[in-house]
This record gives structure tokens, C-alpha cells and sequence, in this order.
């Protein structure tokens, strides 16, 4: 800063450079604290809680009592919860690539310059926004036994119709179609942003070099946006092993615990049987489970992820 001493301009001497990192560091913890908060409260303090809970026995009502490791080794000699964790691993073996494929087709079908594509992506993208109540009442619309769009097909071509919801057989697949048409419309915005972040030069030489459509989806298409896939599997299988809503809407676990995934069940010691230490084992399992997923794939796309 300068300043006017017996008619010359001096520069102000400026503040040690120690001070001026100690005040930078307070405006930034100013500005952070909101956030900070808001970590400590709702997350870090529930967190450590809930790890807390999960080595007691406790029912909301009594006083938590002290049991070790006991929730850890009654979950892992209860059936039911390997049979939920058997039916969440069905449900994403049939959601993740099923949404996954079809999000990147929408994409580049999307991905065009023509009138009123803009119309066409809001409408994919109606029913993310839509709760899974609305989307229940869609959904019965098109799989009721007796009034659905489904069996009215069926009825066409001649084939018999089905309980789609009630038959254990088909309630996990028929309940992943539905999770896939409300979430696909999010997942194929990020695949229509990967694909417009592909230079039009590289397409544009590849074609004067004779190559087909086939080889400019493989070899320029694919490795361009294989960063998106790859961001795209990993929030697809976290949401997936955190499935909750529409089974609780749709099915709530039946027909006979056909459709009943993990977090139901944690719902259910939780908040049904208030056996609340139980409950938060059952979540910390599943968080191993989800953060082991995760690294596993952090890991495996060094092979397959470029970024340019």
C-alpha cells in the first residue's frame, strides 16, 4: 500500500509473512465452519455412535449394556441376514450393468444435434426427480396382475400372465426394471457430458481415415469416456447395496422375504424390533462391504480408465 510522506510515495511496510498465513488460515476456517459443523453433527458424531451402538445391547429404551463382539457374531451366523445380503447381490448383478448399458445408449442417442433433443433428456429425466411413491403408482400401472400394461402384452402374443410383485421369482427383476427406469436419466447425463467432452477432431480423422461406426464407438468413443463409466459403476453399485425405498414401497421384503435386501433388514432391528445394537452391526458390515467394493474398483481401473 502506498502512502505520501513529505512529498514522496512510500510503500507501507506489509505484515510478516507468518501473519499473514495466520490470518488466511483463520478466514479460511471461517468460511469452513458452517461445513465443519455440519460434518461433526450429522455425520462424524452419528458415525461414531452407531460403532458405539454396535458393540451393546440396546433397545432405545434401556441404558445401553456393553456386549463386545457380540452383534458381529450373531449377524454372521444369521441365515437372514446372508439371504437379504444374497438378495441385494442379485439386484445389482441385474441393475448395475442393466443401467449402466442402457444410460450409455440413451446417450449417444441423445447426443445428437437435432430439434428437440432438449425435450427428449428432460423427459428420461423426470423420474429421478420423482419420488418412489409416484413411481410405485407407475410401476402398478404396468405390473398389476390384473390391470397392467405387463400382462396385457403378455396377453397379445399369448402367453400367460404373471404376478410380477408376488411370484419370488420375478419380484427382484421386476423391481431392479423399475429402479432402472427412474435412475437411468441421471446416469445418461453423465454420459452425455463424458461424450461432449470428446474433441469432434478425433472422430472427424478417424472417418477420413475409413473407419466404421463400430471402430469409432471402440476405439474413440469408449476410451473417452471410460473416466464416466468408470464414475458411473462406482455410484451405481453404492446405490445399489443402499437400496432401500422402493423395495419398502413396493414389496416391503415380500412375497416371503424374496425381495427383503440388507438395509430393509437394518431397518427392521432397528426400527421394528428396536434391537438397535444389531442394527448398527448390520451397518457397519454393510460399510465394509461398500467401502471394499469401492477399492476393489479403484483398483481394477487403472487397466481400463484413460484420461486424456
Amino acid at each position: 500500500m502506498l502512502t505520501r510522506r513529505a512529498g514522496k510515495v512510500a510503500a507501507e511496510p506489509r505484515p510478516p509473512a507468518r501473519k499473514r498465513r495466520t490470518g488466511e488460515r483463520a478466514w479460511a476456517f471461517a468460511f469452513a465452519s458452517p461445513y465443519l459443523l455440519h460434518l461433526v453433527a450429522l455425520a462424524a458424531w452419528p458415525l461414531l455412535a452407531s460403532l458405539f451402538f454396535s458393540m451393546t445391547d440396546y433397545d432405545l429404551m434401556s441404558s445401553p449394556r456393553f456386549v463386545g463382539f457380540g452383534n458381529f457374531t450373531r449377524l454372521f451366523s444369521d441365515g437372514l441376514f446372508w439371504r437379504t445380503l444374497g438378495n441385494t447381490a442379485y439386484f445389482a448383478v441385474l441393475f448395475v450393468p442393466t443401467q449402466t448399458v442402457l444410460a450409455l445408449g440413451l446417450a449417444i442417442a441423445l447426443n445428437q444435434r437435432l430439434r428437440g433433443m432438449a425435450l427428449f433428456r428432460a423427459a428420461y429425466f423426470v423420474p429421478v426427480v420423482s419420488s418412489w411413491v409416484v413411481v410405485a403408482y407407475v410401476a402398478d400401472a404396468v405390473f398389476n396382475p390384473q390391470t397392467g400394461i405387463a400382462n396385457q402384452v403378455l396377453g397379445f402374443f399369448g402367453l400367460p400372465a404373471e404376478n410380477w410383485l408376488q411370484d419370488p421369482a420375478l419380484v427382484i427383476p421386476t423391481l431392479a426394471a423399475v429402479a432402472v427406469w427412474k435412475g437411468v436419466g441421471y446416469m445418461m447425463v453423465l454420459f452425455l457430458a463424458g461424450l461432449q467432452a470428446i474433441p469432434e477432431e478425433r472422430y472427424e480423422a478417424a472417418k477420413i481415415d475409413g473407419a466404421s461406426a463400430w471402430n469409432r464407438f471402440r476405439y474413440i468413443t469408449l476410451p473417452g469416456i471410460s473416466g464416466t463409466t468408470f464414475l458411473v459403476l462406482v455410484l451405481t453399485s453404492i446405490e445399489t447395496l443402499q437400496s432401500f425405498e422402493q423395495v419398502f414401497v413396493m414389496t416391503d421384503g415380500g412375497p416371503h422375504g424374496a425381495s427383503e435386501l440388507t438395509v430393509l433388514h437394518l431397518y427392521r432391528q432397528g426400527f421394528q424390533f428396536f434391537q438397535m445394537g444389531y442394527a448398527s452391526a448390520i451397518a457397519w458390515v454393510l460399510f465394509v462391504l461398500v467401502l471394499a467394493l469401492t477399492l476393489v474398483q479403484f483398483r481394477l481401473q487403472r487397466r481400463w480408465v484413460h484420461y486424456a
